[in-house]
């Protein structure tokens, strides 16, 4: 399968530079792939679309305000981190700018009223440095007051104030993304405590956003592309909302590629149908046309890239032809693409 087959073209000038005024009115496009038909919607028309019963699962991982402006110790030299994972307690890998001036030994500077600097303690993959924070207090309360949100490189601005809450979802309780679950940017509480009203149920798993969903495919050949780890959580409270719900042969919605790339890893067969497994992880499962989804049954997603392997994970939960069919019927109706973008449900 070729690279090409999911390319699109899209004006510049239709991705998002800034969130909607209200998060619940992002547009909404509904895809039914019983029908194969297409309805133009609002976001807060999604509560139409969820019945009594049906299970919506969220990642409720929470943007860290990753992006850091320092100086080097010894020569006053300005320096910009990009955190891109925990490894152990205060021991980060990170994109660092400019990367030749940083060795092991150097160290960095992010603030002067409180102790909060870096000591570059190896060289990581892909250019990247290992380095050790050293500061006062807690870290991601140091970390919120300096550090700023990790706004992805197609929104061309620098973040500010109201981006560490609309660059956020709601439910959000668990640090350690880098980049935000998108699709769910669109819930606001009063749209889920409606869901909840008419009985839909919810459960949370967690997965930690990487920069990597940001890297672009490099090969011809997809099935050749190498995706990136990230790490997730499944609590034993959800794991039983969630199997409860595959017992019963109730309608499972993903929030987010997120969510359905941690739930298809997860997933596992048993005499009785899939199940789902709680624990620690991490997963680089890579799906793509030809994939055969186990337990998710519907989607909400938010409007992905050019030859991205979201792009792709979509197509497989679909058909490649019908996306990029829909795709090209979202730039005709000009909706907002990408992170602060429009939204699609996939039924």
């Amino acid at each position: 399968m070729k690279i090409k087959d999911f390319d699109y073209e899209l004006p510049k000038e239709l991705i998002a530079q800034k969130p909607a005024n209200k998060r619940e009115e992002s547009r909404l496009m509904v895809l039914n792939r019983k029908n194969e038909t297409i309805n133009h919607k609002m976001f807060y028309n999604i509560v139409d679309y969820l019945n009594k019963d049906d299970l919506l699962v969220m990642n409720n991982s929470k943007v860290i305000p990753a992006r850091l402006y320092g100086k080097k110790a010894v020569t006053g030299a300005k320096i910009e981190f990009l955190l891109i994972k925990r490894i152990k307690d205060d021991l980060w890998e990170t994109m660092v700018k400019p990367g030749k001036r940083l060795k092991p030994g150097d160290k960095v500077v992010f603030s002067v009223d409180k102790k909060f600097e870096a000591e570059i303690v190896d060289y990581g993959d892909d250019g990247t440095r290992i380095v050790k924070f050293v500061y006062e207090g807690i870290f991601y309360e140091r970390l919120d007051e300096i550090g700023k949100m990790p706004l992805p490189p197609y929104i061309e601005r620098e973040s500010v104030e109201e981006d560490k809450d609309r660059y956020q979802t709601v439910y959000s309780e668990e640090p350690g993304s880098v980049a935000a679950p998108t699709a769910g940017l669109h819930f606001t509480d009063e749209i889920l405590k409606t869901l909840n009203d008419k009985g839909v149920k919810i459960a949370y798993v967690t997965l930690h956003v990487g920069i990597g969903t940001f890297r672009p495919v490099k090969c011809e050949n997809i099935e050749e592309h190498q995706m990136h780890f990230e790490e997730y959580t499944i609590s034993k409270e959800y794991e039983k909302i969630i199997n409860d719900a595959l017992k019963c042969d109730k309608r499972l919605v993903a929030v987010g590629t997120t969510s359905v790339r941690t739930l298809e890893s997860v997933a596992y067969e048993t005499k009785d149908g899939y199940r789902v497994k709680s624990g620690d992880g991490s997963t680089g499962i890579f799906i793509y046309p030809g994939y055969k989804f186990k337990i998710v049954d519907s989607m909400v997603t938010n409007f992905h890239l050019p030859k991205s392997t979201l792009l792709m994970l979509i197509s497989a939960f679909y058909n490649k032809e019908e996306i990029i069919k829909a795709y090209e019927a979202a730039v005709a109706e000009k909706y907002r693409f990408f992170s602060y973008g429009d939204s699609m449900l996939i039924e």
